[in-house]
C-alpha cells in the first residue's frame, strides 16, 4: 500500500539558515533602536504591583454577567507550598457562570472556578489551563509544564485562576452528551472567564492587570493555543506545553496504536505485553546506538532529531529474533507494528490521519507505556474521548467496554464522525476543540505578545512532530511579514527523552514562564531554556526514578529554540549547560 507522510514544509538546513539570522536579530543589546520600524510591533511595559487594600470578603459583593461567588476567604501564607517554599498569603475566591440546563440529559451544567489572588500582587494575570478532559478544580497555582517545579506563578505574585471548563468531576464524561457543554470545554470556558477574571483583579486591587498570560500543560496546553488565536489579543504572554491542540485526531491515533499493538500482544487485555520494558530498552539501545553522538556527545539522549530520522531504521537496525521472543530482539511483526505507530494512523486510501512520532530512547518511561499500553483503551482516556466527547452523534455505550471499541474503531467510517454535525450537535469538535486559524497569530503578535511552546521527543500521546509541523508551517506563513517573522514572537522547545509533559529519560525539570515574561515585558527573546534531571536531592522532592545510572543527579541541558539543537562544545564536562551551545 502507497502510505502518506506528513512533509516537512522546510527543510532542516534551510530552516537553520534562515532562524539563525531571525534569532540572531531579536533582543541584541547591538540593535540600532534610533529609527525603530512603525510596522513593528509595541515593546511591552513591565507589570506594577501593588498590594490588595481590601478584605478578602469584599468580594463576596463582585457582580458580573451570570457569575455567583461562593466564597472569598483568605489563605494565610504557607498554606500552600512549592518545593518547600511557602506561597504568600492570598485571597481564594470560587464561584461559577453561565449555569444551564441541558435539554439532553437534564442535567445543570455550570463553569466552575477558582481564583487565587496575592495580598502582594506583581500586576500579572494568568489563566491555568487544565488537563485530561478537565471537570475538576485544579488549585490555582499557575503550575505550567516540567517535573517537579521549583516555583508557580502564585508564588511568584501572579493572580491565577483556574476552572473546570463547564463540568463538574461526577459528569465526566457524559457531559459529552451536552452541546454546550462540550463548547464550553473546548473553548467556552476560557472565552467567558477571560473578561470575568479580569473585572475580578480590578475589583480586588482597584486596576485591570498590566501583562495577561495563558498557559497550560496537555489540554491545558490546548486551552493556551486557544487562547492564542481566538483571544490573542487580550492576552500579552501565552506559554502552551505539551499542547494536544489537535486533540481529536490524537485521541483517534492512540485507537490506532491500540489495534496495531494487539497485533503483538500475547494478551490482549494487557497491551504491555506486545512490548515488554525488555524489549523497549532493546529499541531505545538501537536508537542510541545510532543517533546518540549526533549532537557531538554520546550521553543518552537523543538531540539532532532530523538526524536521526535519517541514520535510525527500525527494519535494519534492530536486533531481529531468529525463533521465538525472549527480550533481546523484536520480532519482525513487532517491528512492523513499531513502524506503523510512529507512522500515524492511516485510513484505507494510505490518507495519513495525524502526524508520525520521532524514534526516541524515551519509549523506555513509565509515562511512555502508561499512555501507549492503558489510556489508548481506558476507560477515562481516549475511547471514551473520541466516543462520547468529540465524535458526532455520541456514543454513550462506550463506556460499557471501551477495548473493544478502541479495537473496532474504524478509520474509513468512524473517523469521518470527529467532523460530523447535526441539527443537535452544529460544532464538530475538529471546531470546537482546535483553534479556528492556528496559523493566524496576528492579534498576539501585533499588539506585542509573545508566545512559547514547549514539548517532549518521546510523548507517548501528543506527537512532537505534529507541533513541529504547525511551527514550520507558522514560519512560512509569517516569512518576511514586515511586521514581525514568526521566531521574533513564537518560539517552539524540544525537551529530548521527555514523555507526556515530564518524565521518561530527560533533563525535564525547567521554568519557562520566567523567559516568557521576561520577553514580553523587557524584550529578551529566549535563546534557550536550562533544563535540569530530577535525579536524587532533587530540591523540589519529585525524584525522576528512571534516569540512567550514569547521569549525574542534576544534570542540566540548554533547551534550544527549534531547529536550533544542544550540541556538545566538545571539552569540559558534558553534564553541565554550559558545555553545550544551540546550534
Amino acid at each position: 500500500m502507497n502510505y502518506t507522510n506528513n512533509k516537512r514544509i522546510l527543510t532542516h538546513s534551510a530552516l537553520v539558515l534562515a532562524i539563525l539570522g531571525a534569532l540572531a536579530g531579536c533582543g541584541s543589546d547591538n540593535d540600532d533602536t534610533s529609527a525603530p520600524s512603525t510596522n513593528k510591533p509595541p515593546q511591552l511595559s513591565p507589570a506594577v504591583g501593588v498590594k490588595m487594600t481590601g478584605s478578602c470578603s469584599d468580594l463576596l459583593g463582585f457582580q458580573y454577567n451570570n457569575t455567583v461567588i461562593s466564597s472569598a476567604t483568605l489563605q494565610e501564607a504557607g498554606t500552600l507550598t512549592v518545593a518547600n517554599k511557602p506561597i504568600g498569603a492570598h485571597c481564594l475566591v470560587k464561584g461559577y457562570m453561565d449555569q444551564h440546563i441541558s435539554p439532553i440529559d437534564g442535567q445543570a451544567y455550570q463553569i466552575g472556578f477558582e481564583m487565587r489572588l496575592p495580598i502582594d500582587w506583581n500586576g500579572r494575570f494568568l489563566y491555568q489551563g487544565n488537563g485530561g478532559t478537565d471537570g475538576n478544580l485544579v488549585p490555582a497555582t499557575g503550575q505550567v509544564g516540567s517535573g517537579g517545579p521549583l516555583t508557580n506563578a502564585l508564588h511568584d505574585g501572579f493572580a491565577v485562576i483556574s476552572s473546570d471548563a463547564g463540568h463538574n468531576a461526577s459528569q465526566n464524561p457524559m457531559f459529552g452528551l451536552d452541546p454546550q457543554a462540550r463548547i464550553n470545554y473546548g473553548y467556552g470556558a476560557i472565552t467567558k472567564l477571560t473578561p470575568m477574571a479580569k473585572n475580578l483583579i480590578k475589583a480586588a486591587y482597584g486596576k485591570l492587570p498590566d501583562r495577561s498570560y495563558a498557559g497550560g500543560t496537555s489540554n491545558g496546553g490546548r486551552h493556551a493555543m486557544i487562547a492564542a488565536t481566538r483571544l490573542g489579543d487580550q492576552y500579552d504572554g501565552i506559554l502552551a506545553s505539551t499542547p494536544g491542540f489537535h486533540l481529536p485526531r490524537a485521541a483517534a491515533a492512540q485507537l490506532y496504536t491500540a489495534q496495531q499493538l494487539r497485533r503483538v500482544a500475547t494478551d490482549e487485555n494487557d497491551l504491555s505485553t506486545a512490548l515488554t520494558l525488555s524489549e523497549r530498552k532493546v529499541l531505545a539501545k538501537a536508537i542510541l546506538d545510532r543517533c546518540d553522538a549526533l549532537d557531538g556527545v554520546a550521553d543518552g539522549l537523543v538531540q539532532d532529531v532530523e538526524a536521526c530520522r535519517t541514520a535510525f531504521d527500525i527494519h535494519k537496525d534492530v536486533p531481529v529474533c531468529s525463533s521465538t521472543r525472549d527480550g533481546t530482539c523484536l520480532s519482525t511483526e513487532q517491528i512492523d507494528v513499531l513502524a506503523n505507530i510512529y507512522r500515524g494512523p492511516v485510513n484505507s486510501a494510505g490518507q495519513a490521519l495525524y502526524a508520525t512520532q520521532p524514534f526516541d530512547p524515551g519509549l523506555v518511561g513509565s509515562n511512555w507505556a502508561s499512555w501507549k499500553f492503558e489510556s489508548s483503551v481506558g476507560t477515562a482516556r481516549d475511547p471514551v474521548a473520541v466516543g462520547i466527547l468529540f465524535q458526532v452523534p455520541p456514543d454513550p455505550t462506550v463506556t460499557q467496554n471501551s477495548r473493544q471499541f478502541a479495537f473496532n474503531f474504524n478509520f474509513d467510517t468512524d473517523y469521518p464522525k470527529l467532523s460530523a454535525t447535526n441539527d443537535v450537535y452544529t460544532e464538530s469538535s475538529m471546531s470546537f476543540m482546535m483553534p479556528p486559524d492556528e496559523l493566524n497569530l496576528d492579534k498576539l503578535r501585533n499588539h506585542g505578545g509573545k508566545i512559547i511552546v514547549v514539548q517532549g521527543t518521546a510523548d507517548g500521546v501528543f506527537s512532537v512532530d505534529d507541533t513541529q509541523n504547525w511551527y514550520d508551517q507558522l514560519l512560512q506563513h509569517y516569512k518576511n511579514d514586515a511586521k514581525g517573522t514568526a521566531p521574533e514572537f513564537a518560539r517552539f522547545f524540544r525537551v529530548p527523552g521527555m514523555n507526556h509533559t515530564r518524565d521518561g529519560i530527560a533533563t525535564d525539570q525547567f521554568d519557562a514562564l520566567t523567559p516568557l515574561v521576561n520577553w514580553v515585558e523587557y524584550g529578551q527573546a529566549p535563546d534557550k531554556i536550562i533544563a535540569t534531571a530530577r535525579g536524587a536531592g532533587n530540591p523540589s522532592g519529585q525524584v525522576n526514578t528512571e534516569l540512567p545510572q550514569d547521569w549525574a543527579p542534576d544534570r542540566t541541558r540548554p533547551l534550544c529554540p527549534y531547529p536550533l539543537i544542544a550540541r556538545y562544545n566538545g571539552q569540559g564536562d558534558s553534564e553541565k549547560a554550559e558545555n553545550f551551545s544551540c546550534k
